[in-house]
């Protein structure tokens, strides 16, 4: 797998850092992270660091696992650690960027939510020009940026509460987290609702082309 050719020099666990805003489903997405890492019988810890999350502020959230037997004591990912971080909403991204290690990879949506604070400036917040600050952050050639057509991918599910699987689905599909798709399909059964389930499943389908 690429993470074995990418291995994290000197680290020990798996960082994965996650980052959007406030109703985007983050804390649920590591919730089901932390799952699939439970059920391979790893060691995991999380944590969150919110905002004014009900008023669109930013949520991070952080997840750690010891996807080679570690025991994990800290749930915060420090700054030039994360193994990847998988961006909810592009400006999310870009601004934890500092918390990349050197190898580390980004997976970010393509939708930008305006913050009310843009919406009311002259010049207003376009989710374009991040993504092409991301292009340029990121040797084309590293593999290292990911960005998903979320709009279209969810438009095909049919929900766009799906968005959280979807990303997550594109981050394993990476081949940078140790979990399968069958990992995740798991961890979601076990951590949403009955009657959710069946339209998460098909975002994972959706987002990694295997419908």
């Amino acid at each position: 797998m690429l993470r074995n050719r990418l291995r994290r020099k000197g680290a020990r666990m798996l960082n994965i850092m996650l980052t959007g805003v406030g109703g985007q489903g983050t804390v649920l997405a590591a919730k089901v992270l932390a799952q699939a890492a439970l059920e391979k019988g790893w060691h995991v810890r999380t944590a969150e660091t919110i905002g004014m999350a009900q008023r669109g502020g930013s949520v991070v959230s952080h997840v750690r696992m010891g996807d080679q037997g570690e025991e994990v004591h800290s749930p915060l990912i420090a700054k030039g650690t994360a193994d990847i971080i998988i961006a909810f909403e592009p400006a999310e991204g870009a601004r934890m960027l500092p918390y990349l290690s050197p190898e580390g990879a980004l997976v970010s949506a393509t939708t930008a939510i305006q913050p009310v604070t843009a919406a009311l400036s002259s010049d207003p917040y376009r989710g374009a020009r991040v993504i092409e600050r991301l292009y340029g952050a990121f040797d084309a050639a590293s593999g290292r940026l990911t960005i998903v057509p979320d709009e279209a991918i969810l438009k095909h599910v049919g929900n766009r509460k799906a968005l959280n699987v979807v990303l997550l689905a594109s981050a394993i599909d990476t081949g940078r987290i140790p979990l399968t798709l069958d990992d995740l399909r798991a961890a979601i059964e076990a951590c949403v609702k009955p009657e959710f389930v069946e339209v998460n499943l098909k975002a994972i389908d959706a987002a990694t082309g295997r419908e």
